[in-house]
């Protein structure tokens, strides 16, 4: 045999024992290192995780609430929207209220045309007057009542005789509320205590 087919001979052999060695290697394994989580470590975590849990909570809870006082003030604006939408119409109407009272009050006499005029003019105001309670517009009319300044306001205030102080004694105009709201105070007069005279101050 010549040396040229020796060669392949030797290479084969060369390569199958570089195959055996590598079947033959043991397999190396890798080390899984595994942490071992001591009590105060879990402990840690948690309180860590309660601590996350209650700060979503609190925010789930805000946002609750905030919610709702969105809703309330959203029911409450509609609500006040219906009640007042009148508000400035019903404002309008009251000059024109007050013109008709004036104008019946000025009505004197007994003839026919000034009857007439009586009769339209207070079947006018009655109809005002159905209107108002239809869409809960109240009359404000403090004749001998205590005064309010929430309600009324004091024009004159004078000393009369046998009316308690702070009482009003006239009313010059009529005020009015919407739902409970005002639209307009009444003018109105209030007694006033009579003022002490130097002699009252002497025999005191």
């Amino acid at each position: 045999m010549s040396k040229d087919q020796e060669a392949p001979e030797s290479q084969v052999e060369v390569e199958a024992e570089v195959v055996n060695e590598i079947v033959n290697e043991e397999p190396q394994h890798t080390e899984l290192v595994e942490h071992e989580y001591t009590i105060e470590e879990l402990k840690t975590e948690l309180e860590e995780t309660q601590k996350k849990a209650n700060e979503n909570w609190d925010k789930a809870v805000r946002t609750q609430a905030e919610m709702e006082n969105l809703k309330r003030r959203t029911q409450k604006d509609l609500e006040d929207a219906r009640k007042y939408a009148l508000t400035n119409f019903a404002k309008d109407l009251l000059p024109v209220l007050d013109s008709m009272i004036l104008g019946l009050q000025a009505a004197t006499g007994d003839s026919e045309d000034v009857k007439k005029f009586r009769e339209g003019s207070e079947l006018t105001i009655k109809q005002f007057e159905a209107l108002f309670a239809k869409f809960n517009i109240d009359t404000i009319d403090p004749m001998g009542q205590p005064f309010n300044p929430e309600q009324h306001q004091a024009m004159v205030m004078q000393v009369v005789e046998g009316a308690e102080p702070n009482t009003v004694v006239n009313v010059f105009q009529k005020g009015y509320m919407l739902n409970g709201r005002l639209l307009r105070p009444a003018m109105v007069v209030v007694a006033k205590a009579a003022e002490k005279t130097s002699e009252d101050n002497t025999q005191a």
